[in-house]
């Protein structure tokens, strides 16, 4: 959504935006609360070429965290709001990348007794604390169940039909709200390209325990998914990683670029750890070819400061946070958490890390 607004307008212009916010409708009729945006609410954004640019066309530089523990019935509502908070405030982020689970958004997890309202109502809770402080926040599916309600929650190969249930029911929740974007799926990975883009049925390769046993199922491809958010009417800016656990632009630059004729566009994430087998100058190469032709984005990344794996004589931390500043690639670290490593701080007084914290807090104030 493109709003532009005259000074004489300006007043008029924010009441009338946050009145449509209000008329949102979502599951059960949930939606944003009345008065839940105010002008602090950051421009709409949309995807020009390669460039991120706000309402006004100019060119926006996402940096920020994951926050995760949503999931988490011990961490998620004593701690993710104050989260959240610490992030925008102390930490100074404009970005905030949140995971979410299919399942729990409808209630479906083993522990829920409420068809979910709590965890809706949470999700609701985040998204009005990021956007009335002008911060944006990627709402991100990032745990499904390959198409078994509640019975094996965890990071599996590919979205299944359950995820394209969520994305139908999700997405006009937040249907062009300016603060949101949406990341269709959390680390594709072990399928074909094509699979990757079409669907098709694949034997799962489950990420640990928690996710079972690998299962059969017919994946959803990510055209399908983001043609299901655009169906509902939301314009969002759509984030979608590649494979080998988003790490991969390959099949994309060949061809394999997601359509998107009714939305504000498409970023390509990259998420980048310290235990792949690519020197930091490989990764490097890597970004700089996929951000000649996509608008991209490091929505993951972590690790210590200390000699790299690959080459002893490189500090890999410090040298992917050189190269995120010097080609002016937006980013969100993971993760704001004492235990979901890496972990950014090393208690819930939110103490950055020795080792990896404190450069990325650093790297935010600069």
């Amino acid at each position: 959504m493109k709003l532009r607004l005259t000074r004489k307008w300006a007043g008029v212009g924010s009441i009338l935006l946050a009145a449509l916010l209000t008329i949102v409708r979502g599951h059960a009729g949930e939606g944003p609360a009345a008065g839940a945006y105010t002008p602090k609410t950051p421009l709409p954004l949309h995807i020009a070429g390669t460039k991120i640019l706000n309402s006004q066309n100019q060119p926006v530089l996402l940096r920020g965290v994951n926050a995760a523990s949503l999931e988490w019935t011990s961490d998620g509502e004593g701690h993710i709001l104050k989260t959240l908070n610490v992030a925008i405030q102390d930490w100074q982020v404009n970005i905030i990348r949140l995971p979410l689970c299919q399942d729990r958004w409808f209630g479906k997890a083993p522990e829920q007794k409420d068809d979910g309202k709590s965890y809706r109502a949470l999700v609701q809770e985040a998204v009005e604390t990021c956007a009335t402080q002008g911060c944006y926040i990627i709402l991100d599916l990032h745990w499904s169940d390959c198409h078994e309600w509640g019975t094996n929650i965890g990071q599996h190969s590919m979205p299944d039909l359950n995820s394209q249930a969520f994305w139908k029911d999700f997405a006009p929740v937040y249907a062009n709200q300016p603060a949101v974007l949406y990341d269709l799926y959390n680390e594709p990975h072990d399928v074909s390209w094509d699979v990757w883009l079409k669907g098709g049925t694949i034997t799962d390769k489950p990420n640990g325990r928690r996710a079972g046993p690998p299962r059969t199922y017919e994946a959803v491809g990510m055209q399908a998914l983001l043609d299901t958010v655009r169906a509902t009417g939301a314009r969002n800016v759509i984030i979608a990683g590649g494979l080998d656990w988003a790490y991969d632009f390959s099949g994309i630059l060949d061809g394999r670029q997601l359509a998107d004729p009714k939305g504000s566009g498409v970023i390509y994430a990259n998420h980048c750890y310290d235990n792949k087998n690519d020197t930091v100058a490989q990764w490097i190469a890597k970004m700089e070819k996929a951000g000649a032709q996509l608008p991209v984005i490091v929505s993951e990344f972590g690790g210590n400061s200390a000699p790299s794996r690959r080459d002893p004589s490189d500090d890999w931390l410090k040298h992917v946070l050189q190269a995120l500043q010097e080609h002016q690639w937006s980013w969100t670290a993971w993760d704001l958490h004492r235990a979901a490593g890496p972990t950014l701080i090393s208690d819930w007084d939110y103490t950055p890390s020795p080792r990896f914290g404190v450069f990325v807090k650093e790297a935010l104030a600069k």
